[in-house]
C-alpha cells in the first residue's frame, strides 16, 4: 500500500538519492548533506509545533511502499516564504510606447526583478520517482498537501504559489541563464542553484539587472523557454492550473519557469474536500478517493477505492487494513476528495 507520511531521519538516503535523481535545477533539494539534513530537521519540527498562526513552518512529506520500505517520492509545503529572505522573481509586463506624429505604436515585454511575496504559502519539493510515475501517484502527491492545508488552515497563508521547474537540458544548461552569465554573472546555472538552494541568495541583490531586460534582447533561445516548464514538470503544472492555479507573470530568475498562484480557498481540491467520520468495516470499493487522517505529527494519507461514503449520515466506511495504515480507529474524523 502506498502511503504518505511526514518524513523523518531515517528517510535520509532516500532523500538524497531522491535529490540525484530530481537532477539540476531542482533547488528545494540540493544535492547537499547538510541541506538535506536540516531540511528534514525543519520538517520534524514543522509537524510537531504548536503553531496557531501562519509561520516558517517548512513541511515534507514522503510517498512510502508500505510493503517493501520503498520511498517512491516526496512532496512538501513552505508556510511562509519571503519574510526571513527576500523571494525574488522576475515579472513578465508589458509597457507600451508610441508617437503620434509618426503613426507609430508598439507594446515591448520587459523583465523586472521583484520581491513581490511576503509571507506566502509555496507548495514545493514534489517529486516521484521515474520507476514509480504511474497510476495515481502524482496525483496523490499534489492533492495530498491541498488536504492538509485544508484541514490545518491556521498554518498557512491565504496566497499559495508554486514555482515551476524551468527548461534546462541534461547537463543543467539553461537557455536563459546561459544570456544572463554572458551578461551579468560569471557562474555557470548549476553553480548558482546550489548556491540558491543552500540559502547563499545574496548575489541576486548584488548582480542582478536593476533595471528591466527588454525581452526582445534576450537570445531566440532565451526567449523561447521564458516561462515554460521543464518537461518533467509540465505534468504537475497541469494538475495545478486544474486546481485554478494562474500564471500572472512571475517567473524564476534563473531558468525563466513559471510561477503560479491561487488563493487557499479558491483551490478546488480545498473547496471540494469533505470531513466526514470514519467506520470501520469490509468494503466492496467503487471510486477512488485520496483520503487523509486530521493529525499532523502522526499525518497518513493513501489513494484507495476500498472505501464508501454516505452522503445521508457523512461516514466514510474504510476497509480495516486501510483505516489501520491511516492510524484510523471508529468515530474519527477523516478528510477525502473524489479523484
Amino acid at each position: 500500500m502506498y502511503v504518505i507520511r511526514p518524513i523523518t531521519q531515517r528517510d535520509f538516503a532516500a532523500l538524497q538519492q531522491i535529490s540525484v535523481e530530481a537532477g539540476h535545477g531542482f533547488t528545494s533539494l540540493p544535492q547537499c548533506e547538510d541541506q538535506l539534513k536540516q531540511r528534514i530537521l525543519d520538517a520534524e519540527v514543522a509537524v510537531q509545533a504548536n503553531r496557531m498562526d501562519n509561520q516558517d513552518g517548512s513541511y515534507l512529506f514522503v510517498l512510502e511502499d508500505t510493503d517493501t520500505g520503498t520511498i517512491l517520492g516526496t512532496t512538501g509545503i513552505e508556510a511562509a516564504v519571503g519574510t526571513q529572505t527576500p523571494l525574488y522573481h522576475y515579472r513578465l509586463s508589458q509597457t507600451r510606447i508610441s508617437s503620434k506624429p509618426l503613426g507609430v505604436a508598439r507594446t515591448i515585454s520587459t523583465l523586472r526583478v521583484c520581491n513581490d511575496y511576503h509571507g506566502a504559502t509555496e507548495i514545493c519539493t514534489l517529486f516521484l520517482r521515474a520507476a514509480f510515475r504511474n497510476g495515481l501517484s502524482g496525483r496523490l502527491l499534489s492533492k495530498v498537501r491541498f488536504l492538509f492545508m485544508a484541514e490545518h488552515p491556521e498554518r498557512f497563508a491565504t496566497t499559495v504559489i508554486a514555482e515551476m521547474r524551468g527548461v534546462s537540458d541534461e547537463d543543467g544548461n539553461s537557455p536563459f541563464w546561459q544570456w544572463l552569465q554572458e551578461h551579468f554573472f560569471n557562474i555557470d546555472f548549476a553553480t548558482a542553484v546550489h548556491l540558491v538552494g543552500t540559502g547563499e541568495k545574496h548575489f541576486i541583490a548584488e548582480l542582478m539587472p536593476s533595471y528591466p531586460i527588454y525581452l526582445s534582447l534576450l537570445s531566440k533561445e532565451a526567449q523561447a523557454v521564458v516561462a515554460q516548464p521543464h518537461e518533467a514538470t509540465a505534468p504537475a503544472l497541469q494538475l495545478l492550473l486544474q486546481e485554478g492555479f494562474q500564471n500572472k507573470g512571475y517567473m524564476d530568475l534563473f531558468d525563466a519557469g513559471p510561477t503560479v498562484e491561487a488563493q487557499l480557498g479558491d483551490i478546488n481540491s480545498v473547496k471540494q474536500s469533505v470531513r466526514a467520520k470514519v467506520k470501520i468495516a469490509d468494503v466492496e470499493g467503487d471510486n477512488s478517493v485520496i483520503l487523509c487522517n486530521t493529525l499532523i505529527t502522526s499525518f497518513r494519507a493513501t489513494c484507495t477505492s476500498l472505501c464508501h461514503y454516505d452522503d445521508t449520515t457523512q461516514t466514510m466506511t474504510i476497509d480495516p487494513e486501510v483505516a489501520r495504515h491511516l492510524l484510523l480507529s471508529e468515530h474519527d474524523p477523516v478528510r477525502f476528495i473524489m479523484v
